[in-house]
C-alpha cells in the first residue's frame, strides 16, 4: 500500500540486511517455508515492490525506485508473467515519470490501471523527512497525491479524486464495481470507498488513527485494512502533532477487516509492532500479512497467515529479511511478494512469485 510508506519500509529493512555482509548463494525457498514451491524471482537491483496481479492471472503492476537506472523514486510498471520459469520477465513504465507514484491497480477492462502520484505539484521527486530533525521512524503522507487512471502508454486518461489532502493506496473490488482508498480530506487519514468511475464517495472509517493499505476479498463483501489506534493522550497527541506536519509513525499497526461498506470493523490481530500489507486468502476466511512482531528490534518481517477471526496464526516465511506485500492471483494458484532474498548482500528488494501450497 506512499513516500511513500512502501519505501520507507524497504529502506529500514535493507539497511538492516545489508549489515550481515554479502550473502552466499542459497536456494530462493528455505526450509519450512511448505506453502512455497517454484519460486522465480522476477526483477533484479533497485527496490521493487507492491506488485499485484490483474483479473487475468497474467499481468501484473509494481513500483520501483532504481537510482542507477534513472528512476530516483518510485514510478509504476506493467509486465507479462513469465509462461515458463526460465523466461524473463519484461515490464515498462507506464507512469508519467513524474513526481512520485504508488499503489498501482489493474483495471477490470484490463486496458488500464489506476494509481496515485503527486505529478500535478511538481515534476520533481518530493522531499523526504529531515531525520536530523525528526528523529523518529515515520511516513510522508504527501497532500499532492491523487488517483489517476492510466492507459498501458503511460497517458492519464482520467483524474479520480481532486479533494485537498492525500489520497492514495486504492485497490478494485474482484467485481469490479468498487475502489476502496486511504484519504485525508477530513483532516483524519481514513479509509473510503467509491465506484470505478469514482463517483459516489463514501467514508466508511471513523476512528482516530491511521487506516490504511485496504483490499477487498474474493466475493468483494469484505475488506481488510492496516491500522493504527492511538489510545493514550500522549499517543493521540503524538498522532495528532505528525499528522500535522504531513507524517504518521507506523511502527504500531495491527489488521482489521470490515464489510465492504465499513460495518462490522474489527481488529483481527493484537500481535503488537508493525502488522501490515494484508490481503485475503483465496478462502476469503484467511489473511496473509507482513508484520514484525516476533522481533524485539523490529527486524526482519515474516508473512504470516491468519484466520479472519484472529485465531490459526502461521507463519509462512522465514527468510531472516524483508518479505512483505503478499498477494494471491485470481485464481488462487500462485502467490507474489516482495523480498530482499537472494539480494547478495545489497540492499536491494526484488519482486519473487511461486506456486501457493496448501
Amino acid at each position: 500500500m506512499t513516500f511513500n510508506n512502501t519505501t520507507y519500509f524497504l529502506l529500514a529493512a535493507s539497511l538492516l540486511a545489508a549489515t550481515a555482509g554479502k550473502a552466499q548463494e542459497k536456494p530462493l525457498i528455505n526450509p519450512g517455508e511448505k506453502h512455497f514451491r517454484n519460486m522465480q524471482q522476477l526483477t533484479f537491483g533497485g527496490d521493487n515492490a507492491e506488485a499485484y496481479f490483474g483479473y487475468d492471472n497474467e499481468h501484473v503492476t509494481f513500483q520501483r525506485t532504481a537510482p542507477a537506472d534513472g528512476v530516483p523514486c518510485d514510478q509504476i510498471y506493467y509486465g507479462t508473467l513469465p509462461s515458463k520459469k526460465n523466461k524473463k520477465f519484461n515490464y515498462k513504465l507506464v507512469s508519467t515519470g513524474k513526481g512520485r507514484t504508488t499503489c498501482a491497480f489493474l483495471m477490470p477492462d484490463k486496458k488500464h490501471l489506476l494509481y496515485a502520484s503527486t505529478h500535478k505539484a511538481a515534476d520533481t521527486c518530493p522531499p523526504v523527512p529531515d531525520r536530523s530533525k525528526i528523529k523518529k521512524y515515520v511516513w510522508p503522507i504527501y497532500d499532492s497525491y491523487d488517483i489517476y487512471v492510466a492507459d498501458f502508454d503511460g497517458n492519464i486518461t482520467g483524474q479520480l479524486t481532486n479533494s485537498p489532502g492525500y489520497d492514495a493506496e486504492a485497490t478494485i473490488s474482484p467485481d469490479g464495481k468498487k475502489i476502496v482508498f486511504t484519504s485525508m480530506r477530513n483532516g483524519d487519514i481514513d479509509l473510503y470507498t467509491m465506484n470505478i468511475d469514482g463517483t459516489n464517495v463514501r467514508q466508511i472509517t471513523t476512528t482516530l488513527g491511521y487506516d490504511g493499505g485496504a483490499c477487498f476479498s474474493p466475493d468483494s463483501k469484505m475488506i481488510t485494512w492496516r491500522a493504527s489506534r492511538p489510545q493514550t493522550d500522549e499517543q493521540i497527541k503524538e498522532y495528532k502533532d505528525l499528522l500535522a506536519q504531513g507524517l504518521v509513525m507506523p511502527t504500531n499497526m495491527e489488521v482489521f477487516v470490515a464489510n465492504a461498506d465499513g460495518s462490522n470493523a474489527r481488529q483481527v490481530t493484537k500481535l503488537g509492532r508493525a502488522n501490515w500489507a494484508p490481503a485475503f486468502a483465496p478462502d476469503g476466511k484467511r489473511l496473509i500479512f507482513a508484520s514484525n512482531h516476533e522481533h524485539e528490534r523490529g527486524f526482519p518481517f515474516n508473512l504470516y497467515l491468519i484466520n479472519i477471526d484472529g485465531s490459526g496464526l502461521e507463519r509462512i516465511s522465514d527468510d531472516g529479511g524483508f518479505d512483505a506485500f503478499p498477494m494471491f492471483s485470481p485464481d488462487g494458484k500462485k502467490l507474489i511478494f516482495s523480498s530482499n532474498r537472494n539480494n547478495g548482500g545489497t540492499r536491494d528488494t526484488n519482486v519473487f512469485i511461486c506456486d501457493w501450497v496448501e
